[in-house]
């Protein structure tokens, strides 16, 4: 195990490719939570990783059913996917509420506010927050209304907020994060990156990523110049 002069081991830092519009993410990060929980002597951050799985949307979003028949070819499609996911979901204690949703949205404004709970040191609250309002509660994260209230729950100013919803804070970030991931061979999420080197994608059970986590433990930390791109598994 590697460690720092003063014998602290610095934190593994876990880059997450994905998109808060995507059921497999939210159970990638519930699974990825009980991987930090097997190795609690490995300390670890959290890094989200903005991917846009339908940059296509208008910015108000689509009205929910008329987005799965368009993406499924029928409401039975989507229905079958649906009962795949919630079973998948179940086995893991997440009790998805998928007919709540009325709305899917475009998840550019709810990356931007991440990134900017991230500066804040609150990003893994806020990530966690917008899962659950999407996804048990079926409210539209991509509503500004419902994003400033989201934010200001998990303690981000208001009024910068205000002005980060209204105006085009991180929107450059996150195109950039987007096409990079694009460019390496990203087409789906989650994807998980561990030190910068081991990636994984899909939402993996959690002794999986343990051992990933694992893997990144043994070797020593490299500048991230010389960080080579990762190599997706």
């Amino acid at each position: 195990m590697v460690t720092t002069e003063g014998g602290a081991r610095p934190p593994i830092e876990i880059q997450m490719i994905a998109d808060v519009a995507c059921p497999w993410c939210y159970l990638g990060l519930v699974r990825l939570e009980r991987a930090r929980a097997l190795r609690p002597s490995l300390p670890t951050a959290l890094r989200w990783w903005p991917y846009l799985l339908n940059p296509q949307l208008p910015s108000e979003g689509m009205d929910r059913q008329t987005y799965l028949r368009a993406k499924f070819g029928s409401d039975a499609g989507a229905r079958g996917v649906h009962q795949r996911l919630e079973t998948a979901a179940a086995a893991d204690g997440i009790p998805l509420a998928l007919e709540r949703i009325r709305r899917t949205p475009n998840s550019s404004l709810a990356q931007r506010l991440i990134l900017q709970a991230e500066a804040s040191g609150r990003g893994e609250a806020v990530i966690q927050a917008l899962f659950r309002a999407f996804y048990l509660d079926g409210r539209d994260i991509g509503n500004r209304s419902e994003l400033l209230a989201i934010g200001q729950a998990a303690g981000l100013d208001g009024d910068e907020l205000v002005r980060l919803l209204g105006g085009n804070g991180h929107a450059l970030a996150i195109s950039r994060s987007n096409q990079r991931a694009e460019a390496m061979g990203v087409r789906g999420v989650p994807v998980f990156i561990m030190a910068g080197r081991h990636a994984i994608a899909g939402a993996q059970p959690p002794e999986v990523l343990a051992g990933l986590l694992d893997v990144a433990a043994l070797e020593p930390a490299a500048a991230p110049a010389a960080t080579p791109a990762p190599v997706l598994v």
